[in-house]
């Protein structure tokens, strides 16, 4: 049987990072990953990434997108 994590951030909450180099910024959680102890927050720590020729990428490119953020540099805002 797999172990449910327990985490204080869900989907589509908005939180603030609370450290780190993107510390101050806000963002809503697209994504959770809680047996990594990650999250992803829009528009929070932007990566980007190659991306090889597909057929819906004809030319290939950079794409970007969020970056993992350690579930602990994150805090829910208040509503």
């Amino acid at each position: 049987m797999a172990k449910r994590v327990k985490t204080h951030v869900k989907k589509n909450d908005e939180v603030v990072v609370i450290s780190g180099n993107h510390k101050g910024e806000t963002g809503k959680v697209l994504q959770v990953f809680p047996e990594k102890g990650h999250v992803l927050v829009e528009g929070v720590r932007m990566i980007k990434k190659h991306a090889r020729r597909t057929q819906e990428r004809p030319d290939g490119g950079i794409i970007e997108k969020e970056g993992p953020i350690h579930i602990s540099n994150v805090k829910l805002v208040s509503s």
